[in-house]
């Protein structure tokens, strides 16, 4: 969980990524950014995000993104 508060931290450091929970239903987080997320995210955490898991409720908080990476990991 640490790195990717990190990858998020770099992307904006003034927003709560530990405590939002509507990153992108309140457009914290645009497209543009989403796209550079999951880049960063397949990059660091050595998994491929497929168009299916690319939805707002994967996106819309940390602890989201970071279960979605978890399984992710475990398909392999």
């Amino acid at each position: 969980m640490d790195e990717l508060m990190e990858l998020l931290q770099e992307l904006d450091p003034e927003v709560d990524f530990e405590n939002e929970e509507a990153l992108i239903d309140d457009r914290i987080l645009d497209s543009l950014t989403i796209l550079a997320l999951i880049a960063d995210i397949e990059e660091t955490f050595d998994v491929t995000v497929p168009a299916v898991e690319i939805v707002p409720a994967n996106f819309n908080s940390a602890k989201a993104m970071y279960a979605m990476i978890e399984r992710l990991q475990e398909e392999g």
